[in-house]
């Protein structure tokens, strides 16, 4: 059954122009607001271009930017004429399967532009969607007379800010994919010399343009945030933004091998090009932009998608360096050690035990060039007895939680895809982590047409239909998918809800491997929720109690490695659970870590699926303060947290419901601690709040505070 919509469509078609022009040689505009009038997109025609500028407040934000396709078989950037335009404007309410805030509203205004070639020989619409939030635009190309299939050889996309302003960004065309720390630079000098120079030498052949992922966010003298990313990325490249040296940025999609940008069939979509706009940056963090810019849900039934928490077997290979994925005496995922983690979810009420190195493949050479071998994704290792497992978790309420590392061999898993679900299906498997390590750059491999291998990028055509391709045959099985190494995401959530969330930046694992001196830094998460998490759920796998002395040198030396330190306190992994979204939720560290700590508590209560989120405080990369209503009872949770520096945040409880007292538990750090001073001790006080009473947030340097609040019977 498809999810139900609770509130009437609305759809007022106020204005129809019909404007016939007999040359292009006019300098005539059009133009779509915002519902609430804050935002403005006026559409101009000049000399035989195409360009858009968009407005905040009367305040020009977006500079007059030009619009246009280059293709093999015809080019619509210039030498255009305008053949009709038409007005919409549409309100709805629907509802998340599951979300950071249960309803939604889609309200916006619409402007479609027909265009064709000046002697009418190919046509092109652009159609712009104003929203509150921001602003929406997408090219369709129709059927073309005599034109089956086209390749796009450059998408003209220019996004030419009116301010050189201060920018967040990690480069594109790198190895590490979207896992890196970013750099926070003027427009004007973004360049992958000054990332070297700032965050991290990018090592390796420099191959494509001095260009940046997205989501990318800047922020302008005047308080005005602006995030340019892309909505409903299907049977296209990703996009990234090319930088010059100036203000100005220019969509610059990720090639295939070959040099062709989007191979395509017409008639033809391309994704949205999202402005998200807020009056400060605390907004962005709320706009549902994204997520209205996709198709609504597709899956019949969605009743088997569930949001919930889960423990594993994965931070003792990657973070504590006692257990291997691959076969040996510290091997992990022996039977034993399963039946362990499944005792201990039981115990405390958890949804999945993540088993990693479950299955055939590990024990070659598979990370992390592409280049190993194949991994079996219905092959259960010798010492893990999948048979024994899912009977075991099936008594206690527990799911595994399979994994699937691919190591980028995407023909070995494709040719698996049917077999490897229908394993999870038959094993009550009901959610799967899939992997694609490659710390290459152009390096996933393809066969083509002839039998000849090409090699492509990790945000190319190739692999974005490819992960779509896996998502859809998860939705076969009833299987919902967390990806590791993924494509970004563009709101595909909406359409496909077993998508329920993935890495796509640089996650806890960061904190588990690396030295202190390249590990995440304290500002990272207070800059993931202006960046990366603006447009989908992270897993970041917070929850790491044992922050200092965690890490073996070896497996075999069970010796500390004093070299390893996480940039966080408990207080601030508690808060990660509301800050950093997803539905399914990790408790990173071993079990033993958790036992007798009372801050366990916290993440035993904190719910993943929420009513309503709020953001009551926020700067880039300095602090932010996020409440969540849980959907299930009437209990509101806070998290907040700090970079390197101490503070204090004043915030109004304003959210709590009129009329009612609150008990609320709160877990902070000592005043005198801090990442680096006493960073696993954690201070527990139980107070009562109603609305309207304000709070002093005390933060240490890397810190972080986290409250429930639970309404007095």
């Amino acid at each position: 059954m498809k999810v139900k919509q609770r509130y009437l469509i609305i759809s007022v078609y106020y204005l129809l122009l019909l404007t016939i022009f007999a040359s292009c040689s006019g300098n005539d505009q059009l133009q779509v607001s915002s519902p609430d009038g804050s935002l403005s997109c006026e559409i101009g025609h000049n000399n035989g271009m195409i360009t858009y500028s968009v407005s905040k407040n009367n305040k020009m934000i977006i500079d007059a930017s030009t619009l246009g396709l280059k293709t093999d078989q015809f080019d619509l950037v210039d030498n255009i004429k305008i053949i009709s335009s038409e007005k919409n404007t549409f309100k709805e309410t629907w509802t998340q399967v599951w979300g950071e805030q249960k309803e939604v509203l889609d309200h916006h205004n619409e402007l479609l532009i027909e265009l064709s070639s000046n002697d009418n020989m190919r046509m092109m619409n652009v159609r712009f969607r104003a929203f509150n939030d921001g602003i929406g635009f997408r090219y369709e190309i129709p059927q073309q007379e005599g034109v089956d299939s086209f390749n796009i050889l450059d998408e003209i996309t220019e996004f030419n800010f009116t301010e050189d302003s201060p920018s967040w960004w990690i480069p594109a065309y790198a190895y590490r994919r979207y896992e890196f720390l970013y750099a926070n630079t003027l427009i004007s000098e973004i360049s992958r010399d000054k990332f070297s120079e700032l965050v991290e030498n990018l090592n390796g052949p420099r191959i494509g343009p001095e260009a940046v992922q997205t989501p990318f966010t800047v922020q302008r003298e005047d308080g005005i945030a602006i995030a340019i990313h892309e909505a409903d990325l299907t049977n296209y490249s990703s996009m990234t933004l090319k930088a010059n040296g100036t203000k100005n940025m220019e969509c610059d999609l990720m090639p295939w091998s070959d040099g062709i940008k989007v191979k395509a069939k017409g008639p033809l979509n391309t994704p949205w090009r999202t402005i998200i706009v807020g009056e400060t940056a605390a907004e962005l963090p709320l706009s549902t932009l994204t997520l209205n810019l996709n198709e609504p849900n597709k899956l019949d039934n969605t009743d088997w998608i569930k949001p919930g928490k889960y423990i594993g077997l994965w931070w003792e290979m990657i973070g504590t360096n006692q257990s291997t994925w691959g076969s040996g005496p510290h091997h992990g995922a022996k039977t034993e050690r399963v039946l362990e983690y499944i005792d201990f979810g039981a115990k405390y009420g958890f949804d999945g035990v993540l088993v990693e190195g479950w299955n055939t493949g590990w024990d070659e050479n598979w990370c992390c060039t592409g280049e190993g071998e194949n991994f079996g994704f219905y092959e259960p290792h010798p010492e893990f007895d999948n048979e024994l497992i899912a009977e075991y978790a099936w008594k206690n309420a527990i799911r595994i939680v399979g994994h699937h590392e691919t190591g980028t061999q995407i023909a070995n898993y494709e040719e698996q895809l049917d077999s490897a679900f229908a394993y999870c299906k038959r094993n009550g498997i009901r959610v799967v982590k899939t992997g694609y390590v490659n710390d290459g750059s152009q390096n996933i491999k393809r066969i083509d047409e002839n039998g000849n291998i090409q090699k492509e990028w990790h945000h190319g055509q190739y692999m974005v239909e490819h992960f779509r391709k896996v998502l859809e045959t998860a939705a076969k099985y009833e299987v919902s998918i967390v990806v590791h190494e993924p494509i970004k995401d563009t709101g595909l959530r909406r359409t496909y809800p077993n998508m329920v969330s993935r890495e796509g930046a640089r996650g806890q694992e960061f904190n588990g491997f690396m030295p202190i001196d390249v590990h995440n830094k304290p500002d990272h998460t207070t800059i993931l929720p202006f960046t990366r998490l603006i447009c989908a759920p992270m897993d970041y796998t917070p929850g790491i109690f044992n922050l200092k002395d965690y890490r073996y040198n070896s497996p075999d030396d069970r010796t500390i490695n004093t070299n390893h330190h996480i940039p966080s306190t408990i207080a601030k992994e508690l808060a990660h659970y509301v800050v950093i979204y997803a539905p399914i939720q990790m408790a990173a560290d071993l079990p033993e870590n958790y036992k007798g700590n009372p801050a366990f508590q916290f993440i035993l209560d904190v719910p993943t699926d929420w009513e309503e989120t709020q953001i009551l405080n926020g700067e880039i990369g300095k602090y932010i303060t996020t409440v969540r209503k849980d959907r299930n009872s009437d209990d509101w949770y806070l998290g907040s947290i700090t970079n390197e520096n101490a503070r204090k945040l004043d915030v109004q409880m304003s959210f709590l419901e009129s009329g009612k007292e609150y008990n609320a538990t709160i877990y902070k750090d000592p005043v005198d601690g801090g990442w680096e001073a006493k960073p696993e001790e954690i201070i527990i006080n139980n107070v009562q709040f109603k609305q309207g009473d304000q709070y002093t947030i005390e933060l240490p340097p890397g810190g972080g505070q986290a409250i429930r609040f639970t309404p007095q019977s």
